[in-house]
């Protein structure tokens, strides 16, 4: 069995691009304030708010963290990477990164998630519950940015 891996999924918003692609790429740090039921904390370590390479500290529900360094920022293709580097999905993947792009879509937007990530073993689950997880903060950051 592979220990590779990659969940995908599209999920259509009411809101902007712009506005949602500028929450992940220059301002993850409000997420908590949008959602803070499934975010409670985002800080910045090391690097700038916006800035390729960036250390970025996340508390999520269940009292979990996780340490990413942002990868790669692209304006153009509204597409943001966060690496993992520490955290508690380090115990069962070797490897992870969470990538996001956000594509215009008449008044609204599709924000495509992709996880892809190595498995520390076959007895480790897929990442379902990180992609529901994505699905609900992506819902709560629609309803703010529309309501706003």
């Amino acid at each position: 069995m592979a220990l590779a891996g990659k969940l995908e999924k599209d999920i259509e918003i009411k809101a902007p691009a712009d506005k949602f692609y500028e929450i992940f790429s220059c301002k993850p740090h409000h997420i908590s304030n949008v959602c803070p039921e499934r975010i409670q904390g985002v800080q910045l370590h090391e690097g700038d708010w916006g800035a390729t390479d960036a250390v970025v500290h996340w508390n999520y529900v269940l009292e979990h963290t996780a340490k990413e360094i942002v990868e790669l920022i692209d304006d153009e293709k509204k597409l943001v990477i966060y690496k993992l580097i520490e955290g508690d999905l380090m115990k069962e993947y070797k490897s992870f990164k969470f990538i996001v792009q956000v594509v215009p879509k008449g008044e609204g937007s599709l924000v495509k998630w992709i996880m892809e990530y190595e498995k520390l073993s076959d007895d480790i689950a897929h990442p379902e519950k990180m992609m529901e997880l994505a699905t609900n903060v992506t819902r709560d950051i629609e309803e703010h940015l529309v309501s706003a």
